[in-house]
């Protein structure tokens, strides 16, 4: 047998193998999300009839119910959405989608630069037009049946333009710097993209909330003084600093509640929805405030992103190496470029594949956020005492309609955040730990 001939084997070999893992570790995933969700549904039902003893006293049965029915019917539709999505990335893999949209573009364009960011731009706009009807049923039919959507059509149009606009504006450039990085930097193309990309999301987070950010909402600042002392003596009792403290009218499209930090540096900023603000007192105020302050206490955020951008080089380099093999394009039904380049076809196919072998390890991911956020309810806890901290989840929970009973095995795999009655009941002995910090 020629080398040839044993490398084409070989590559073939390789192929089989990994279409062969794919399908199999798409197919575990689909069964795993269905167990979990089917877990989720059955559980919030089984204690939809009654509130827990701990939370009898300060929320009421049809606030418990309308959390019980908002979550079983938005894991309900979940579950179509896993099956509509999972069909898409079969057809875009191993059914030949993507296959023949670069065949297609590559006869109209010809190779080149040109060719694969159409191939990108095409791929982004036909998965969001796929998108689109699982977007506008979650929006005006779920959010609307249960009082949370305030937006009209023409306002949904309206951030749909504008988000797409953003996007490509933003986008294409840097999806151009990228695919020349690949073809024009040899082998370790996969470093100076890295650098590309984690430069961007410090540039990001530094223009977002002055630049992007206030072409979707407004912001202004905060115009009661006793609350805007308040929060300032706690900022500065607390050792932090922020450009200003705004209110953004999240008002105008959903009845959901939050506040937040944003920005980067000198850009720093303290936002709290409109609709956190009529429903909170302001003690309250302070206690959630105190939790953000938390996370930046105990560093969270620089952990996050040191997280983030250590995983992306590790995504990059095992890239640059993909990128190089002929089987990886065939095991995912992608038919390669013989003499052209595949930097699109790559960077396409490995964004679809990592979330279906990642998945398994995302639990690992939960657990770590769920740990922050405990370390952030221990500091706001101390800052500005439980009962405050408490009431103000609470009414969150309440008004975000989120279950009090969730199924603990569907906590461990998908949470970000502990459930209430885990928050609540670790407040007490996390007041007396911070406290001797």
């Amino acid at each position: 047998m020629t080398d040839s001939n044993a490398s084409f084997f070989a590559t073939l070999t390789a192929s089989s193998a990994l279409t062969l893992a794919f399908a199999i570790t798409l197919l575990l995933g689909l069964v795993l999300k269905l167990w979990l969700a089917s877990r989720q549904i059955r559980h919030v039902a089984s204690h939809r009839h009654a509130v827990p003893a701990a939370f009898a006293h300060t929320v009421s049965l049809a606030a418990h119910q309308k959390a019980a029915d908002y979550t079983i019917t938005k894991a309900r539709f979940g579950l179509l959405e896993l099956a509509f999505g999972s069909v898409v990335l079969l057809c875009w893999t191993l059914l030949g989608g993507l296959s023949w949209l670069n065949q297609a573009l590559l006869a109209w364009l010809g190779g080149g630069l040109t060719q694969q960011l159409a191939l990108l731009t095409s791929f982004a706009l036909i998965s969001g037009l796929l998108d689109l009807p699982v977007t506008l049923y979650q929006t005006f039919v779920i959010e609307e049946r249960f009082g949370f959507n305030k937006m009209t059509m023409k306002l949904w149009l309206a951030d749909l333009v504008k988000s797409s606009l953003v996007g490509a504006l933003i986008g294409l450039p840097l999806a151009a710097l990228i695919l020349w990085l690949m073809g024009a930097t040899g082998p370790g193309w996969w470093l100076w993209a890295w650098g590309v990309w984690t430069g961007f999301n410090l540039l990001l987070l530094l223009i977002y909330p002055t630049f992007i950010a206030p072409l979707f909402n407004s912001f202004k600042p905060l115009e009661d003084e006793n609350l805007k002392a308040r929060v300032t003596a706690l900022m500065q009792r607390c050792g932090f600093a922020a450009k200003g403290f705004f209110v953004m009218d999240g008002s105008k499209r959903s009845g959901h509640g939050n506040a937040y930090f944003t920005g980067f540096g000198a850009s720093r900023r303290v936002v709290f929805f409109d609709t956190l603000l009529a429903k909170l007192s302001p003690p309250e105020v302070d206690a959630v405030l105190a939790h953000e302050l938390g996370h930046f206490k105990h560093k969270h955020i620089i952990k996050r992103m040191l997280a983030l951008f250590t995983l992306s080089l590790l995504g990059f380099a095992l890239l640059g190496w993909l990128a190089t093999q002929a089987w990886f394009y065939t095991g995912l039904g992608v038919q390669p470029n013989m003499d052209m380049p595949n930097d699109a076809l790559a960077l396409l196919l490995f964004l679809m594949a990592v979330p279906v072998f990642s998945l398994f390890i995302s639990p690992l991911f939960a657990q770590l956020s769920r740990k922050h956020e405990f370390e952030a309810d221990a500091y706001a806890v101390a800052q500005t005492g439980g009962p405050d901290l408490s009431s103000a989840l609470l009414k969150l929970y309440e008004d975000n309609a989120s279950t009090l009973t969730p199924d603990p095995v569907y906590v461990r795999f998908y949470y970000s955040h502990p459930p209430a009655s885990e928050r609540l009941s670790r407040m007490a002995p996390a007041a007396s730990f911070e406290a001797h910090r």
